[in-house]
């Protein structure tokens, strides 16, 4: 049995091809409407699975097409994350047979991929299903840049595993900062078996986090089928969970860049060490004069933003190795001026963020970074 699936982002196609491939079909991918037009006529498919939102020609063009244009009655699932009323009535009206939204697991792909044309002879069908039970196509494609300094005994490579591996539609980003230590063999081993969602950005010199992310920002924005590019700390002080909604919040909205907030409130599990609260606070006063915006916390480590600036934010070195991030929020407000950055960019609260052991920022650091902020005030005056 034979399976056109058709959609403009790799992460997606190469799930689909690899998982209805284990289940025993026969699996062909196209990364556009035009594409998919064309090998439809040569491959011959039992079934098309085509998502909605393309560039040129989209999944609604190729329902229309294989209909009128082709007067096929192949069976159609539309898979998409564009759940509009109108856009789901228009694709059954146009000859659909099925619609799934993302996100959406493979287990559920599956079924209705039997259900349409029926098993493959596969006696390891039934058994393969629960493989995949828990493994998601998310509504968008999303990279993540995980900056990695000496950090062959912190990474917590099963959380990293666990993750990649449920959640079809991330591509993880680890940038080596020059580490001294086995962090690149780490990454390595992390990486294998899972090349095309997991890549690693290795800086033969430390430069500092803020260039480490740069570099890796840089990096994945080259890739075209990301629609949003964010940054975590390797030490997962905040989880993936709330990563995740801070991707749920930015996908639905307006916003450029949605930031995490370590703010202390009822229902969170927010930690740091008493000093450091004393010194935070003291720091972020200063940030606020600095950046002429009301910043609950702008220095957390969880940062989601859309791709479209990307290159402009990141373009130019940092002049800090530590508070990058007050200089992308400083260059935000340049670009596009002070009320239309507030408007751009969303603080969302985490429900849970903990300070672990081991960071590599100081508490002499710390202190150093008031300096940094005097030289970031007269560098973007």
């Amino acid at each position: 049995m034979k399976i056109l699936a058709i959609d403009d982002q790799q992460l997606i196609t190469l799930s689909l091809e690899k998982h209805l491939g284990d289940l025993g079909y026969n699996v062909k991918t196209a990364q556009n409407g035009l594409e998919g037009v064309k090998l439809f006529d040569t491959y011959k498919p039992d079934l098309i699975i085509v998502d909605i939102n393309m560039d040129g020609m989209s999944g609604l063009d190729v329902v229309k097409i294989i209909r009128e244009v082709k007067k096929s009655d192949v069976p159609i699932l539309v898979m998409s994350g564009n759940t509009r009323e109108d856009i789901i009535v228009c694709g059954f009206h146009l000859g659909a047979d099925d619609y799934m939204k993302k996100p959406v697991s493979l287990n559920e792909i599956a079924a209705r991929v039997k259900r349409i044309i029926g098993a493959p002879k596969n006696p390891n069908f039934q058994s393969s299903k629960d493989k995949f039970k828990t493994k998601m196509l998310q509504e968008n494609c999303v990279g993540v840049v995980i900056p990695c300094y000496n950090e062959e005994e912190r990474l917590l490579s099963k959380e990293f595993i666990d993750f990649i591996d449920s959640n079809l539609g991330y591509h993880l980003c680890f940038v080596n900062d020059g580490s001294k230590d086995n962090t690149l063999e780490v990454l390595e081993k992390l990486r294998e078996g899972r090349e095309d969602y997991v890549s690693i950005y290795n800086c033969k010199v430390n430069g500092g986090k803020g260039e480490a992310v740069r570099q890796g920002m840089l990096n994945l924005v080259k890739d075209q089928q990301l629609d949003f590019i964010g940054f975590l700390d390797a030490d997962l002080s905040t989880d993936f969970k709330d990563f995740d909604d801070l991707v749920k919040t930015i996908s639905t909205s307006e916003f450029k860049i949605v930031s995490g907030s370590r703010m202390s409130r009822m229902g969170a599990n927010i930690t740091k060490e008493s000093a450091r609260k004393i010194i935070s606070k003291t720091i972020n006063i200063i940030i606020r004069k600095i950046l002429g915006m009301s910043f609950n916390d702008t220095q957390c480590g969880a940062k989601i933003m859309r791709r479209d600036i990307v290159t402009d934010i990141f373009k130019e070195k940092f002049i800090t190795r530590w508070i990058f991030d007050v200089e992308i929020f400083k260059r935000m407000r340049i670009k596009y001026g002070k009320e239309e950055a507030i408007s751009m960019i969303c603080e969302q609260p985490l429900k849970k963020w903990i300070h672990a052991d081991g960071s590599k920022l100081s508490m002499k650091d710390s202190i150093k970074i008031v300096g940094q902020l005097a030289q970031i005030a007269v560098h973007y005056r």
